[in-house]
Formats: C-alpha cells, structure tokens, sequence
C-alpha cells in the first residue's frame, strides 16, 4: 500500500489520518495483505472480480466497509486483479461514524451497505462509475459527513488528546503520567477509551509500541533487535519477541527476514 499525498477537507481533518491506496493489474496473480496491530481503523472501498477475503475467518467483504483495531494476526485474501482506496481513521472516529460499541469492531469489519438510515448504495455506485482518486476520496467524505451528521455524538476533547499524547510517545508513557496530563482519573480514563476505542489506554499504549518497534525494524540505523526492543521501550528482549508474536504470528527476526519478499 502507498499513502497518498492528499489533502484533507477542513471540517474532516479531526477525523482523518491519511490516505492509502493500492492495485495490481494481474488478473492471474494471488495477494495476501497482512494486517498488523497500529491502533487506526478505517474505510475501504474496494474493486476486484472475485472479492476481498478476511482471513483466518475467510469471511467476504463488502465493496464498501469500516474496519476496526486489529488486535490479532488478520490478512486480505485477494484473487486476481484489485484496487483500493483506504481512508485511515484516528482511533475514535469510527464512534462518530457509526454510533456503536467500537469494540464490536475489533478485528472485523462492518459493511456500511447494511445502514438503513441512510442511502449508502447512491455513494457505492458514484464511487464505481469513476477511476479518479480524487473524486473517490470526496465520495467516501461525504459519505463520512452523512454518518457524522446522524450520530452527532459528543466530542470528548480529553480522551482525543490522550490519545494524541499516547501516539506522540510512541506509547511508552505511563498511565499516571498521562492522566496528569489530561487532569482525569484513571477510571473515567479507562471507561472514555472503552467507549470511544473498543480498548483500555494500556492495550492502545502497547499497539502504539508495537508499531514503533515495527517501523523500526524496516530501518537501517539499528545494528541488532535488541537495540529495536530497548528503544521501543520493551524491558527485555523475551519481552520484545513475546509482544511482536502476539500481533503478529512471526518474531521479530522471521519478519525482518522476510521483509524483502513482501
């Protein structure tokens, strides 16, 4: 996938993190995307013959869905041609979107052409007519406008901020810490992150963790995986392995190995 230089409207910069889109032109050829742990989830909207698959639950997606944290190993089974356009979303904005328990989401995506409240098929179809990324990207924002406008869920400025710090600290900050930062208790704090994330503060702060160590690894400055774990904030190495297996599948050395193949 490659993130796109695209520049966000206004009233839906809060909500967006970037861009990404992808294709492959051959019609033969079989892509397995792996999904990793990064504490974003988002809207896909998607293009190909035979369909996308979620796996290990080989479960077919919509055209048009919303997907949620990745907590375990997932990937995108795909036969054939494809192409895609992801709008990544920052961790709370799916609790805006779709007014639901995020948790629910947690590895799983949901198909927006299920919502009845609102006609979710007219932007499908809008988005299939045009090949022009920029024109995508305004359909699924209105899209996103549309499901933010029926929601109208409150902002909770606190728990957006502590997630901002949370990522700015590449998660290695304490609990204690932050709660002095956004003056709250550790319990608001964590029923906050439950409603709006789908996860406590300290399973976001290790996702957050995680993916800086991962960042790491496709670096060159860093001369062993020790170095990786230490600087990722990981006490040990065993604990380092241990954490990147569980979002993973891989250690880190088998990952590194095979990064070239991907």
């Amino acid at each position: 996938m490659k993130e796109t230089a695209f520049i966000i409207d206004r009233d839906l910069a809060p909500y967006v993190n970037c861009i990404y889109t992808d294709e492959n032109f051959d019609v033969n050829g079989h892509t397995n995307i792996p999904l990793y742990a990064d504490g974003y989830p988002g809207i896909m909207f998607q293009q190909t013959e035979n369909g996308f698959f979620l796996l290990p639950k080989n479960k077919k997606l919509s055209q048009l869905f919303l997907f949620g944290q990745t907590l375990e190993p997932v990937s995108l089974d795909i036969k054939g041609a494809y192409k895609f356009v992801v709008i990544q979303l920052y961790p709370f904005a799916s609790k805006y979107l779709l007014g639901i328990d995020p948790k629910v989401l947690n590895d799983d995506c949901y198909d927006l052409l299920e919502i009845n409240y609102i006609n979710v098929e007219k932007y499908r179809q809008s988005l299939i007519q045009t090949n022009n990324l920029d024109t995508q990207v305004k359909i699924i924002s209105d899209l996103m406008r549309a499901l933010i406008r029926t929601h109208k869920i409150s902002e909770n400025d606190k728990i957006e901020k502590a997630i901002s710090i949370i990522i700015q600290n590449n998660g290695q900050i304490k609990i204690k810490e932050l709660l002095d930062k956004i003056y709250m208790t550790e319990r608001t704090l964590e029923r906050n992150f439950m409603a709006y994330i789908g996860l406590t503060p300290k399973q976001f702060s290790k996702i957050i963790q995680f993916q800086s160590s991962i960042n790491k690894l496709t670096q060159s400055t860093y001369n062993s995986l020790l170095d990786i774990g230490y600087d990722s904030g990981f006490s040990d190495q065993s604990h380092f392995i241990r954490t990147f297996k569980s979002y993973t599948g891989q250690t880190p050395s088998y990952y590194l190995n095979h990064l070239s193949n991907r």
